[in-house]
């Protein structure tokens, strides 16, 4: 009889680590009932830093939180694999007062969890001031989820502004180059229009990096309307924009000399470089035989494109 019972007892003791997931048991004290019940109290004011289950119903959504939307497709396929496999990796939470915590990272966990039912879920219990929430909050989701380009400009944005980070020290905490932290900056000064559209997935990244090339908010939207109605695909968009940036044709002198064989082949290597480069390439001829060759490139993606051509 002492055995059934105690088979009994470990019956009910197996969905809490169905629910944790196995990796965790090795986390959270599990020494038996004494245990659980440690487990289940409020942490103490100096145990930040370990991991607790803190009842869904006593954190706050974070509101340094930059991601504004989220798939309700992608957070029913994480609910399912919480059913199956448990939490895998805790929530990060600081705790604003006895008995109530506010989420720093991982709001897609926590809103799956909510969809399961659970009532707890394993979090790491830190202490934060709101610059730091607000950094790790940002940081944690560009580098975990696929925020829309705006989303991910504006997360740098406050970065600068509100934890007072330089562009470099942006690039060394989310581990990407001053270029591409530079580049989504830049889409903030699109129109409202064009924003619009690349936040809601209407227009890709590719071609708003051509479109920030040209200065003039009124030609981004004339070729913005034309990239939208005619389908352009990203290398189309390149080559309208460039065809606008570059100026037009002077009239012939009509004193001026007849191109040598020399320049001639110049210019069909012109051409010839241009497209299996996809950018335009000048070349500069001297009458002793000498020149220089100049390859245009937009931003420091574009460089860094030539480059590995180049090898």
């Amino acid at each position: 009889m002492p055995v059934a019972a105690n088979n009994n007892k470990d019956k009910k003791k197996a969905p809490m680590r169905s629910a944790l997931g196995r990796g965790l048991d090795a986390l959270i004290p599990r020494g038996g009932d004494s245990g659980t019940d440690a487990l289940h109290a409020a942490p103490a004011e100096g145990t930040a830093g370990s991991i607790f289950e803190v009842p869904l119903s006593q954190i706050e959504a974070n509101p340094f939180q930059p991601r504004t939307t989220f798939d309700q497709e992608a957070l029913e396929e994480l609910a399912d694999s919480i059913r199956a496999q448990g939490i895998i990796q805790p929530i990060t939470v600081r705790r604003l007062n006895e008995g109530t915590y506010q989420l720093i990272s991982g709001e897609r966990r926590f809103r799956a969890s909510q969809l399961v039912g659970l009532a707890r879920i394993p979090a790491y219990v830190r202490t934060a001031n709101d610059e730091q929430m607000l950094e790790m909050a940002i940081i944690e989701n560009i580098q975990r989820e696929n925020l829309n380009p705006i989303e991910e400009a504006l997360g740098y944005k406050r970065l600068m502004d509100e934890c007072s980070l330089t562009l470099e020290k942006v690039g060394e905490k989310v581990g990407k180059k001053r270029p591409t932290i530079n580049n989504y900056l830049r889409l903030l000064k699109l129109p409202p229009e064009i924003q619009a559209s690349l936040r809601d997935g209407r227009l890709s990244m590719g071609h708003a990096r051509a479109l920030i090339t040209i200065d003039n908010p009124l030609q981004q939207l004339a070729i913005y309307a034309q990239v939208m109605q005619d389908g352009l695909s990203v290398r189309a968009t390149e080559e309208l924009v460039r065809a606008v940036g570059s100026p037009k044709a002077k009239a012939p002198v009509s004193d001026k000399p007849e191109p040598t064989a020399y320049e001639l082949q110049a210019r069909e290597m012109e051409r010839s470089l241009g497209k299996k480069f996809d950018t335009r390439v000048k070349i500069d001829t001297g009458k002793d035989g000498s020149g220089e060759i100049r390859f245009r490139f937009f931003n420091g993606d574009d460089l860094n494109r030539l480059l590995e051509i180049l090898g």
